[in-house]
């Protein structure tokens, strides 16, 4: 493995930065304290920052020599509505909040990067430092296109990069093309009728109309989605009634959906809306759908995953770069970005070792020791594409 010198160097600095994003975690466009730090810093190493970009984001730009070439790098911010059950001393000191999702580790790799690079200047053009709020299904990555991000800073690409538990610390995917589904989120207000517990007959139980529309749901993947066209539908939260001897009025389903194409997200979208009014309607209630397409797929450009991977190759080894990786049915509003700027976006082992858990997990931690691998990768694509050129 390739590390760069003096970004291994600051291994120990990294952790600490790490862990302390980590203990105050922050939620989508509430990133008050981990914009400030990151703020602070990338100008404490002689960067042009730019904060309030996309409400919460922070923008730092980066120029050496006369070159006009640009590049992007991109890292998230935000953690995620869950109680932390880890035990270490740097877990999550505020209440239902938790970095769940790694992005304090990538937050700390693209700072780290940006430390290095501002200290070498290896480099002929302007690097653009993007910190991004409220990737966790809020639109931050829209908050930054709508503040005018690639007008204001404008990247010829942008790259970004996410943890991936399960593959081995030293190694890396991609792939070319869709990489990421696209999501959406949803809810389905059931209204019926409230009435005493002991005396069902005289209302119209919406606890029980939610209980068949969940059900009846899960047809549509497998009876009105093509085979082929991959898609999960996912019901995560029923509530309704706050009594033990109360029919309440009004039950909610919620969840989301993962498509890779605007196509199939829209035939689900149509066939839950008619299935769930055609269930309550039937069961003497009423349904209506609220459908909020949030991700769209991720799809890395061809000659900018080439790019990327070579990059990552040179530091650990073509071996350890997988350029055919899985796709993921899991969603990035990254996608956004990508969708207005050709770039790549590559999965970094977090480790494979026992006892480690997915993302989303109250378990989970990020794994320090890969910090200054990330951080290479990320400051090597800025040295490769605005190579200086010999005099």
């Amino acid at each position: 493995m390739q590390l760069i010198p003096k970004i291994a160097k600051l291994s120990n600095e990294l952790t600490h930065w790490r862990r302390d994003i980590h203990a105050h975690p922050e939620l989508g466009f509430e990133e008050a304290r981990t914009a400030a730090l990151v703020a602070e810093k990338l100008a404490s190493f002689g960067c042009e920052v730019h904060r309030g970009v996309g409400r919460t984001g922070v923008v730092a730009q980066l120029k050496c020599g006369t070159g006009t070439r640009t590049i992007g790098l991109r890292a998230d911010m935000d953690a995620l509505p869950i109680e932390e059950a880890n035990s270490f001393d740097y877990r999550s000191q505020n209440h239902g909040r938790m970095h769940a999702c790694g992005h304090d580790g990538h937050t700390t790799m693209l700072l780290g990067a940006a430390a290095y690079l501002a200290e070498t200047r290896n480099f002929d053009g302007t690097v653009n430092f993007i910190f991004q709020p409220a990737e966790e299904g809020l639109g931050g990555a829209t908050a930054m296109l709508k503040d005018g991000l690639f007008q204001r800073f404008p990247c010829e690409a942008v790259f970004g990069m996410h943890n991936r538990p399960g593959l081995a610390s030293g190694k890396f995917a991609i792939r070319a093309g869709a990489m990421m589904a696209g999501g959406a989120f949803f809810d389905i207000a059931i209204e019926g009728r409230g009435a005493h517990g002991a005396r069902p007959e005289a209302g119209v139980d919406p606890v029980v109309v939610a209980a068949h529309v969940t059900t009846a749901l899960q047809t549509i993947v497998a009876r009105n989605v093509r085979p082929l066209d991959t898609a999960v539908l996912s019901i995560t939260q029923i509530h309704a009634g706050e009594a033990y001897n109360v029919i309440p009025e009004r039950a909610v389903i919620r969840g989301t959906v993962r498509t890779f194409s605007d196509e199939t997200m829209k035939l689900i979208e149509g066939n839950m809306a008619r299935v769930a009014s055609g269930v309550a309607q039937g069961l003497g209630a009423t349904a209506a759908l609220d459908f909020r397409y949030l991700f769209l797929p991720l799809v890395n450009d061809a000659g900018e995953t080439e790019f990327m991977a070579d990059v990552a190759a040179e530091i650990v080894g073509a071996e350890n770069v997988n350029r055919s990786g899985h796709l993921s049915m899991a969603s990035e509003d990254f996608s956004y970005m990508l969708a207005e700027c050709p770039g790549a976006y590559m999965q970094i082992g977090n480790g494979d070792r026992p006892g480690g858990c997915e993302v989303h997990n109250p378990g989970y931690d990020f794994n320090d020791e890969i910090l200054p691998l990330g951080a290479s990768l990320f400051a090597r694509l800025v040295e490769k594409r605005l190579a200086r050129r010999p005099a």
